[in-house]
Protein backbone atom coordinates (compact mmCIF):
# COMPACT_ATOMS: atom_id res chain seq x y z
CA UNK A 1 0.00 0.00 0.00
CA UNK A 2 1.32 3.43 -0.94
CA UNK A 3 2.16 5.59 2.06
CA UNK A 4 1.63 9.34 2.12
CA UNK A 5 4.35 11.59 3.54
CA UNK A 6 2.60 14.97 3.17
CA UNK A 7 -0.97 16.04 2.44
CA UNK A 8 -1.95 19.57 1.38
CA UNK A 9 -5.57 20.57 1.94
CA UNK A 10 -6.54 23.85 0.27
CA UNK A 11 -3.24 25.27 1.52
CA UNK A 12 -2.71 29.03 1.32
CA UNK A 13 0.54 30.54 2.60
CA UNK A 14 1.77 34.12 2.66
CA UNK A 15 3.32 37.03 4.50
CA UNK A 16 1.28 39.56 6.42
CA UNK A 17 -2.03 39.81 4.58
CA UNK A 18 -0.52 38.92 1.17
CA UNK A 19 -0.90 35.29 0.09
CA UNK A 20 2.08 33.93 -1.86
CA UNK A 21 0.64 30.52 -2.74
CA UNK A 22 -3.05 29.64 -3.05
CA UNK A 23 -5.25 26.59 -2.84
CA UNK A 24 -2.75 23.76 -3.00
CA UNK A 25 -4.34 20.31 -2.76
CA UNK A 26 -2.58 16.99 -3.17
CA UNK A 27 -0.20 14.50 -1.63
CA UNK A 28 3.51 13.78 -1.59
CA UNK A 29 4.18 10.07 -1.66
CA UNK A 30 6.67 8.50 0.75
CA UNK A 31 9.94 7.86 -1.10
CA UNK A 32 9.16 10.27 -3.97
CA UNK A 33 11.57 12.73 -5.55
CA UNK A 34 9.84 15.97 -6.59
CA UNK A 35 11.17 19.15 -8.19
CA UNK A 36 9.33 22.39 -7.37
CA UNK A 37 9.60 24.87 -10.25
CA UNK A 38 8.24 28.28 -11.23
CA UNK A 39 9.30 31.88 -11.79
CA UNK A 40 10.81 34.00 -9.02
CA UNK A 41 8.02 34.94 -6.63
CA UNK A 42 5.83 31.98 -7.62
CA UNK A 43 5.69 30.57 -4.06
CA UNK A 44 8.38 27.86 -4.18
CA UNK A 45 10.39 28.93 -1.11
CA UNK A 46 7.16 29.87 0.68
CA UNK A 47 5.89 26.31 0.22
CA UNK A 48 9.10 24.87 1.70
CA UNK A 49 8.78 27.12 4.75
CA UNK A 50 5.14 26.14 5.13
CA UNK A 51 5.97 22.42 5.05
CA UNK A 52 8.72 22.73 7.66
CA UNK A 53 6.54 24.96 9.87
CA UNK A 54 8.46 28.23 9.62
CA UNK A 55 5.31 29.77 8.10
CA UNK A 56 1.84 29.06 9.46
CA UNK A 57 -0.96 28.60 6.88
CA UNK A 58 -3.28 31.53 6.19
CA UNK A 59 -5.87 28.91 5.25
CA UNK A 60 -5.96 25.17 4.80
CA UNK A 61 -3.34 22.86 6.25
CA UNK A 62 -0.24 20.73 5.77
CA UNK A 63 -0.60 17.24 7.26
CA UNK A 64 2.67 15.46 7.95
CA UNK A 65 2.92 11.70 8.49
CA UNK A 66 3.19 10.72 12.15
CA UNK A 67 6.74 10.79 13.53
CA UNK A 68 8.14 12.37 10.36
CA UNK A 69 11.70 13.68 10.73
CA UNK A 70 12.39 16.58 8.39
CA UNK A 71 15.62 18.26 7.26
CA UNK A 72 15.38 21.70 5.66
CA UNK A 73 18.17 23.38 3.71
CA UNK A 74 17.26 27.03 2.99
CA UNK A 75 18.83 29.16 0.29
CA UNK A 76 22.48 30.05 0.82
CA UNK A 77 21.53 33.73 0.92
CA UNK A 78 19.76 33.10 4.25
CA UNK A 79 22.99 31.93 5.90
CA UNK A 80 25.22 34.48 7.68
CA UNK A 81 28.66 33.57 6.33
CA UNK A 82 30.35 36.22 8.46
CA UNK A 83 29.57 34.25 11.62
CA UNK A 84 32.88 32.96 13.06
CA UNK A 85 32.28 29.25 12.61
CA UNK A 86 34.25 26.34 11.20
CA UNK A 87 33.03 23.66 8.83
CA UNK A 88 32.84 21.15 11.71
CA UNK A 89 30.60 23.54 13.67
CA UNK A 90 28.15 23.97 10.80
CA UNK A 91 28.00 20.26 9.98
CA UNK A 92 27.62 19.30 13.65
CA UNK A 93 24.33 21.19 13.76
CA UNK A 94 22.94 18.13 12.02
CA UNK A 95 23.47 16.21 15.28
CA UNK A 96 20.97 18.36 17.20
CA UNK A 97 18.03 15.97 16.68
CA UNK A 98 20.21 13.25 18.18
CA UNK A 99 22.05 15.14 20.95
CA UNK A 100 20.02 18.26 21.69
CA UNK A 101 21.42 21.76 21.89
CA UNK A 102 23.57 21.16 24.98
CA UNK A 103 24.38 17.49 24.49
CA UNK A 104 27.97 16.32 24.56
CA UNK A 105 29.44 15.16 21.27
CA UNK A 106 30.95 11.71 21.43
CA UNK A 107 33.84 10.21 19.46
CA UNK A 108 31.18 8.45 17.38
CA UNK A 109 29.63 11.84 16.58
CA UNK A 110 32.99 13.25 15.48
CA UNK A 111 33.56 10.20 13.30
CA UNK A 112 30.11 10.67 11.77
CA UNK A 113 30.93 14.31 10.95
CA UNK A 114 34.16 13.21 9.25
CA UNK A 115 32.32 10.51 7.27
CA UNK A 116 29.68 13.03 6.16
CA UNK A 117 32.38 15.42 4.96
CA UNK A 118 34.11 12.58 3.09
CA UNK A 119 30.77 11.72 1.46
CA UNK A 120 30.47 15.27 0.05
CA UNK A 121 34.11 15.49 -1.04
CA UNK A 122 35.34 17.70 1.82
CA UNK A 123 37.45 15.28 3.84
CA UNK A 124 39.93 17.20 6.01
CA UNK A 125 37.94 20.47 5.86
CA UNK A 126 36.76 20.23 9.49
CA UNK A 127 38.69 23.28 10.77
CA UNK A 128 38.21 25.54 7.74
CA UNK A 129 36.33 28.79 8.57
CA UNK A 130 33.06 28.90 6.62
CA UNK A 131 33.80 32.41 5.33
CA UNK A 132 36.75 30.97 3.34
CA UNK A 133 34.61 28.46 1.43
CA UNK A 134 33.53 28.83 -2.19
CA UNK A 135 29.83 28.63 -3.00
CA UNK A 136 30.19 25.00 -4.03
CA UNK A 137 32.17 24.08 -0.89
CA UNK A 138 29.57 25.76 1.32
CA UNK A 139 26.75 23.86 -0.34
CA UNK A 140 28.66 20.60 0.11
CA UNK A 141 29.04 21.47 3.80
CA UNK A 142 25.29 22.07 4.11
CA UNK A 143 24.59 18.72 2.42
CA UNK A 144 26.90 17.04 4.95
CA UNK A 145 24.76 18.57 7.70
CA UNK A 146 21.63 17.11 6.07
CA UNK A 147 23.35 13.71 5.86
CA UNK A 148 23.87 13.74 9.63
CA UNK A 149 20.21 14.56 10.28
CA UNK A 150 19.15 11.18 8.87
CA UNK A 151 15.71 12.61 8.01
CA UNK A 152 12.69 10.95 6.39
CA UNK A 153 11.74 14.16 4.52
CA UNK A 154 14.43 16.33 2.92
CA UNK A 155 13.55 19.85 1.69
CA UNK A 156 16.20 21.63 -0.41
CA UNK A 157 15.63 25.24 -1.50
CA UNK A 158 17.65 26.08 -4.62
CA UNK A 159 20.67 23.94 -3.68
CA UNK A 160 22.26 24.30 -7.14
CA UNK A 161 22.43 28.11 -7.23
CA UNK A 162 25.89 29.68 -7.45
CA UNK A 163 27.74 26.36 -7.50
CA UNK A 164 30.02 24.86 -10.16
CA UNK A 165 28.96 22.07 -12.53
CA UNK A 166 31.09 19.42 -10.74
CA UNK A 167 29.39 20.24 -7.43
CA UNK A 168 25.93 20.13 -9.05
CA UNK A 169 26.71 16.64 -10.36
CA UNK A 170 27.94 15.46 -6.96
CA UNK A 171 24.91 16.90 -5.15
CA UNK A 172 22.54 15.28 -7.66
CA UNK A 173 24.28 11.96 -6.94
CA UNK A 174 23.68 12.46 -3.20
CA UNK A 175 20.01 13.28 -3.81
CA UNK A 176 19.65 10.09 -5.87
CA UNK A 177 21.33 8.14 -3.08
CA UNK A 178 18.73 9.48 -0.62
CA UNK A 179 16.00 8.66 -3.10
CA UNK A 180 17.30 5.10 -3.31
CA UNK A 181 17.02 4.92 0.49
CA UNK A 182 13.28 5.66 0.17
CA UNK A 183 13.57 9.11 1.72
CA UNK A 184 11.06 11.71 0.51
CA UNK A 185 12.75 14.64 -1.23
CA UNK A 186 11.45 17.98 -2.51
CA UNK A 187 13.88 20.31 -4.29
CA UNK A 188 13.35 23.86 -5.56
CA UNK A 189 15.11 23.99 -8.95
CA UNK A 190 15.44 26.70 -11.63
CA UNK A 191 17.16 24.69 -14.37
CA UNK A 192 14.40 22.83 -16.20
CA UNK A 193 16.89 20.68 -18.14
CA UNK A 194 18.28 19.48 -14.81
CA UNK A 195 14.72 18.69 -13.71
CA UNK A 196 13.94 16.72 -16.88
CA UNK A 197 17.12 14.68 -16.54
CA UNK A 198 16.96 13.87 -12.82
CA UNK A 199 13.52 14.36 -11.24
CA UNK A 200 10.66 11.89 -11.84
CA UNK A 201 7.95 14.24 -10.54
CA UNK A 202 7.47 18.00 -10.72
CA UNK A 203 5.17 20.60 -9.16
CA UNK A 204 4.82 23.73 -11.32
CA UNK A 205 3.75 26.81 -9.35
CA UNK A 206 2.62 30.30 -10.32
CA UNK A 207 1.34 31.30 -6.87
CA UNK A 208 -1.10 28.46 -7.34
CA UNK A 209 -0.57 24.93 -8.71
CA UNK A 210 -0.48 24.93 -12.52
CA UNK A 211 0.51 21.30 -13.09
CA UNK A 212 1.72 18.48 -10.87
CA UNK A 213 2.73 14.95 -11.71
CA UNK A 214 5.15 13.15 -13.99
CA UNK A 215 7.86 15.59 -15.03
CA UNK A 216 7.47 14.98 -18.76
CA UNK A 217 3.77 15.89 -18.55
CA UNK A 218 4.14 18.77 -16.09
CA UNK A 219 6.81 20.56 -18.13
CA UNK A 220 4.92 20.49 -21.42
CA UNK A 221 5.12 23.84 -23.26
CA UNK A 222 1.42 24.60 -22.73
CA UNK A 223 1.80 24.27 -18.95
CA UNK A 224 4.92 26.45 -18.90
CA UNK A 225 3.11 29.08 -20.97
CA UNK A 226 0.10 29.01 -18.64
CA UNK A 227 2.41 29.37 -15.63
CA UNK A 228 4.09 32.38 -17.19
CA UNK A 229 0.74 34.03 -17.97
CA UNK A 230 -0.61 33.38 -14.47
CA UNK A 231 2.57 34.78 -12.95
CA UNK A 232 2.58 37.90 -15.12
CA UNK A 233 -1.08 38.54 -14.25
CA UNK A 234 -0.30 38.74 -10.54
CA UNK A 235 0.53 41.98 -8.78
CA UNK A 236 2.56 42.15 -5.60
CA UNK A 237 -0.45 43.50 -3.68
CA UNK A 238 -2.77 40.80 -4.96
CA UNK A 239 -5.96 40.71 -2.88
CA UNK A 240 -7.10 37.67 -0.96
CA UNK A 241 -8.59 35.11 -3.32
CA UNK A 242 -12.39 35.10 -3.12
CA UNK A 243 -14.32 31.80 -3.31
CA UNK A 244 -15.32 32.50 -6.93
CA UNK A 245 -11.65 32.98 -7.77
CA UNK A 246 -10.92 29.74 -5.99
CA UNK A 247 -13.25 27.77 -8.25
CA UNK A 248 -11.98 29.56 -11.29
CA UNK A 249 -8.37 28.86 -10.38
CA UNK A 250 -9.01 25.16 -9.96
CA UNK A 251 -10.97 24.90 -13.18
CA UNK A 252 -8.48 26.73 -15.33
CA UNK A 253 -5.17 26.53 -13.54
CA UNK A 254 -5.03 23.16 -11.89
CA UNK A 255 -8.03 21.00 -12.66
CA UNK A 256 -6.75 18.58 -15.30
CA UNK A 257 -3.21 18.48 -13.99
CA UNK A 258 -4.34 17.76 -10.46
CA UNK A 259 -6.63 14.95 -11.53
CA UNK A 260 -3.70 13.38 -13.35
CA UNK A 261 -1.25 13.94 -10.51
CA UNK A 262 -3.60 12.78 -7.78
CA UNK A 263 -3.69 9.32 -9.33
CA UNK A 264 0.03 9.46 -10.02
CA UNK A 265 0.98 10.31 -6.47
CA UNK A 266 -0.99 7.45 -5.04
CA UNK A 267 0.39 4.96 -7.54
CA UNK A 268 3.80 3.37 -7.62
CA UNK A 269 5.25 6.27 -9.57
CA UNK A 270 8.46 6.36 -11.60
CA UNK A 271 11.92 6.19 -10.11
CA UNK A 272 15.00 8.15 -11.03
CA UNK A 273 17.63 6.38 -13.07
Amino acid sequence: MTQTCLTFRDLTLGYGSHPAIHHLDGTIRKGSLTAVVGANGSGKSTLMKGIVGVLKPMAGEVIRASGLRAAYLPQQSELDRSFPARVVDLVSLGLWPRRGLLGRYTKEDRDDVSKALMAVGLGGFEKRPIDTLSGGQLQRTLFARVLLQDADLILLDEPFNAVDAKTVGDLIALIKRWHGEERTIMVVVHDLDLVRQNFPETLLLARQPIAWGETRETLKPENLLRARRFHEAWEENAPWCEPEGHDHAHDHGHGHAHDHSHDHHHGAGPRAA
